[in-house]
């Protein structure tokens, strides 16, 4: 399944990419929710998850590889930091994280993450990131 730069991702690969993106971000929240912090340093395990997947799959360096590393990994980071916000709001109002995080609106979201998120979490996200653009290629 080779793909040049001119070419789309197959929907296989653009479904192991989010199946892959989903896995490491419900990993990232329990592991935040099981210890009581931030664990932003996995965003880094979030970007290699995403580099390996894309190269297991066998996608052409360059910047569509680039583009799609940091696209899955923005997407970790986001699932990642929903599903803390609604497992800590979850369980103060006695509902499964599951449960709140459909319940969970984006502002109330934004305002949790952005509340929970210090420097130097806004760091290691930055850094992984600019990990799976620069890995990615």
């Amino acid at each position: 399944m080779q793909i040049s730069a001119g070419q789309r991702l197959s929907p296989v690969a653009i479904g192991l990419l989010l199946l892959a993106s989903t896995g490491i971000a419900a990993a990232w929240a329990l592991l935040s929710l099981v210890t009581g912090r931030q664990c932003s340093w996995m965003a880094l395990v979030a970007a290699a998850d995403a580099i390996v997947v894309l190269r297991l799959l066998r996608v052409r360096p360059g910047m569509v590889r680039a583009g799609t590393a940091w696209a899955a990994t923005a997407l970790s980071v986001a699932l990642a930091n929903w599903w803390i916000a609604a497992g800590q709001i979850g369980r103060s109002l006695g509902l499964m994280p599951w449960d709140s995080s459909l319940r969970l609106g984006p502002d109330y979201a934004w305002t949790l993450a952005s509340l929970a998120n210090h420097p130097g979490d806004f760091a290691w996200i930055a850094a992984a990131l600019l990990l799976a653009a620069i890995a990615g290629r």
